[in-house]
């Protein structure tokens, strides 16, 4: 007979070695915090709040301004602008939360919108255009509505320097409020980013105001608008926003199209035969007498 093996202990679950309680409370300070604002740079918006409520550790470094100022500059895919007046939290927050102004402004008006981008004014000074056609022309006269009626484009100064956001808004037409009526309006709109923070724009003490409008009483084939910081009118990149062959669709094609550079942002939708357009400028000023943070160029089939 085959002698059985002796067991002098029992058998037990292997198990691995536990470290002290105190050890397991420093657990991440064994991670430098330079390691993971590094590896925040790779996630978005969204990972990286969900990093944040995991631990206190995570929330101290996840949401440091450094991080979400990254996060901010490249999903909107700008240089720093230097100086904000918000902590880039915030910032962020307004900027990806899907907030529009007629969410604030009109939202019975409101239809539809499309985030183009976002486009940085250096200077003060602004090219708007309802013409995308080289040469453009720009004839200073007195009063915004003469530059308009002469060649279709405006100066505008005292712009609030910085990261602006444009946004594609169709919104219903403005000349009625029947529920019924199927007019609709296209805008380009464009807003310093930290309109949405500004007590002044919260509060509605900041207004639109409209400071030129005109008509073109012919069949238009296409309606289209550009804002361009006037530095950086004929850098490369500002000039191929008239390359109208490259992004604004073919003929037959009736969707709107939008173009961003780094210092212009530009829409186009081709039209079918009309009777023409009427074409508006509105602006808001920080006050009175402040900068403007934001600017619209709504077209009205006639």
């Amino acid at each position: 007979m085959r002698k059985r093996l002796k067991r002098n202990k029992g058998l037990c679950v292997c198990s691995s070695p536990c470290c002290p309680y105190h050890a397991s409370l420093s657990l991440f300070s064994w991670y430098d915090v330079d390691i993971w604002t590094y590896i925040a740079r790779f996630l978005d918006g969204k990972s990286l709040v969900k990093l944040a409520l995991t631990s206190k550790w995570f929330h101290d470094v996840i949401m440091h301004d450094c991080v979400w100022k990254f996060a901010c500059l490249r999903d909107l895919q700008v240089p720093d602008p230097r100086h904000v007046s918000f902590n880039w939290t915030k910032i962020y927050a307004t900027a990806f939360d899907g907030s529009h102004s007629y969410l604030f402004r009109q939202p019975d008006k409101h239809l539809d919108w499309m985030r183009i981008g976002a486009f940085l004014f250096d200077s003060q000074e602004a090219l708007l255009t309802d013409k995308l056609d080289l040469p453009v022309r720009i004839i200073k006269e007195k009063t915004i509505e003469k530059m308009l009626k002469a060649c279709g484009s405006c100066l505008l100064k005292n712009i609030k320097t910085g990261i602006w956001i444009a946004d594609l808004q169709l919104v219903r037409c403005p000349a009625c409020n029947l529920d019924t009526c199927e007019g609709t309006m296209q805008m380009l709109e464009a807003r310093h980013i930290e309109l949405f923070l500004s007590e002044g724009f919260l509060n509605r003490s900041w207004e639109y105001e409209l400071i030129g409008s005109h008509k073109i009483e012919k069949d238009v084939r296409a309606a289209s608008a550009g804002i361009f910081d006037v530095d950086h009118f004929k850098d490369c990149q500002s000039a191929g926003v008239f390359d109208l062959k490259r992004w604004a669709g073919k003929p037959n094609e009736m969707l709107p199209k939008a173009i961003i550079a780094f210092h212009a942002v530009a829409i186009n939708t081709n039209l079918q035969k009309n009777e023409g357009i009427l074409v508006k400028y509105h602006t808001m000023k920080a006050g009175p007498e402040g900068d403007i943070v934001s600017i619209r160029i709504s077209q009205q089939l006639l």
